[in-house]
């Protein structure tokens, strides 16, 4: 005798909800279609019964598996994480489910994470920046895949961005640096090669510098890995210079903490012996002390946005368009004004 309960179906769920077949598959793949009444009472009644959808069947009447891959540089910090969590619940409100990969930098690592999950039936792709190898964006587009880039904003590029201009950010934080009264600027960077956000913030300082007639070319910068220990030891670099700079500007708020290490283990006082600035504002920079000054980046609405445009990709409402969103300056305690009276 088989005891075993059994499986509630979609039948049962529409009879239990008072509607037909029809209406609870409305619910289930466009809740949007439906009043808020009748989505409500369906849904309790799933809820009640248990009931589970048959992804198989959706996606052979959809022809979509409602997944979305995305392939993020890095998840040993936090850099991605705000913008990656409004991502997922902006794809749950649309009834997709997310694959998160990670490429530890690596443009062949990434290459390979962007064929399985294409492979595995992905309807769309998030990626990060836009600099890599043409042929990626080829196989791609081959294969009628809709990609999207954030963290960076690129008008008129062939690939839709949603995200800020990393160069015009940077340089409107050495414009700050420079308003402040700091001439001797050195910069610790994420590595620039095939990572065009750190490239980008490089160019934004040394177009600050020509700004205001400064040689661009006597900036120390130090490029490294985005690693607390690796910001310390960059730091303690530029700090043993001959004419160590009075500001010491990061790539991203990692490096900032690691340089605020590095100068606690050298004695030095933040900010009245040395500045210390970086980029992001996660919220790391926000429980150090001093805080760190920094580019405010919008991480939930950027990931919410991107969410939307490639959801919109997808089911075919759009053809993708780049989104701009703006960066804003965060001053705070690591940035001495230099023309203050002591």
């Amino acid at each position: 005798m088989n005891n075993q309960p059994s499986v509630p179906t979609l039948d049962d769920v529409a009879r239990s909800a008072g509607v037909s077949t029809a209406t609870v598959s409305r619910c289930l793949n466009s809740p949007e279609r439906v009043v808020e009444k009748t989505r409500k009472r369906v849904m309790r009644a799933v809820e009640e019964l248990g009931y589970t959808p048959n992804f198989g069947a959706r996606v052979m009447a959809a022809k979509r598996t409602f997944t979305i891959g995305a392939i993020i540089p890095t998840m040993e910090n936090a850099i991605f994480a705000r913008g990656l969590q409004a991502f997922q619940e902006a794809l749950h409100a649309r009834g997709y489910t997310l694959l998160v990969a990670s490429s530890a930098y690596q443009p062949k690592i990434e290459e390979e994470q962007i064929k399985a999950l294409v492979a595995r039936g992905a309807d769309g792709l998030l990626l990060i920046g836009q600099d890599r190898d043409p042929a990626v964006y080829d196989y791609l587009r081959a294969r009628s895949v809709p990609v999207l880039s954030a963290w960076v904003y690129m008008a008129g590029g062939d690939q839709p961005t949603v995200g800020f201009d990393n160069r015009r950010s940077m340089r409107a934080l050495a414009q700050q640096v420079i308003d402040f009264g700091h001439r001797r600027i050195g910069m610790i960077s994420g590595i620039t090669q095939g990572n065009d956000r750190a490239a980008e913030r490089v160019a934004g300082l040394r177009d600050a510098m020509h700004d205001n007639g400064l040689d661009a070319d006597q900036v120390p910068i130090i490029e490294t890995p985005y690693e607390i220990e690796n910001g310390a030891v960059a730091f303690q670099s530029l700090m043993d210079a001959p004419s160590p700079p009075s500001v010491v500007m990061c790539g991203n708020d990692v490096l900032a903490v690691g340089a605020l290490r590095g100068a606690r283990e050298m004695g030095l006082s933040v900010p009245e012996d040395v500045s210390i600035t970086g980029f992001d504002d996660i919220e790391l920079a926000r429980i150090v002390t001093p805080q760190i000054t920094t580019v405010h980046v919008p991480h939930r609405e950027m990931g919410r946005k991107a969410a939307e445009a490639l959801i919109d990709m997808v089911e075919k409402r759009s053809a993708g368009a780049s989104v701009e969103l703006t960066a804003s300056l965060q001053i705070r305690d690591s940035l001495k004004d230099l023309r203050a009276k002591p």
